[in-house]
């Protein structure tokens, strides 16, 4: 018998997987902006909520998955250095980006193996 536990650990992948495509095209819209005088980059606020849901909960059954909303945010911590107010800096979002790139890889390869493991055992 498959295990709530294993549905709700997908769901939580497909959230983070929403999130990790939600940043791609938050760091590809600062990206575009980048000569945009006064734009403020912005950024995905996700992993802190489920972190904070994994800790508070004992199961992860218990999660609930409908709370773990990716947020979009506007980053005003990031202080800019440019006379024209944006605060873009071009090698911080392509860092970034490529840090999502591999997130976004190992989710989808956790999603897979996961589908592989319910396969396995429905043809059992």
């Amino acid at each position: 018998m498959i295990s709530n536990n294993m549905y709700n650990g997908i769901n939580i992948l497909g959230k983070s997987l929403d999130a990790s495509l939600m940043r791609h095209n938050v760091i590809s819209e600062n990206i575009a902006n980048e000569d945009t005088p006064g734009y403020k980059r912005k950024d995905v606020k996700f992993e802190g909520l489920l972190q904070e849901a994994l800790l508070s909960n004992n199961k992860l059954s218990d999660i609930d998955t409908n709370a773990l909303t990716p947020q979009v945010v506007v980053d005003k911590a990031n202080l800019s250095y440019r006379l024209d107010g944006n605060n873009v800096n071009i090698d911080t979002e392509m860092t970034e980006l490529t840090k999502n790139q591999i997130k976004f890889n190992v989710l989808v390869d956790q999603v897979s193996n996961n589908f592989s493991r319910i396969k396995t055992v429905l043809s059992r």
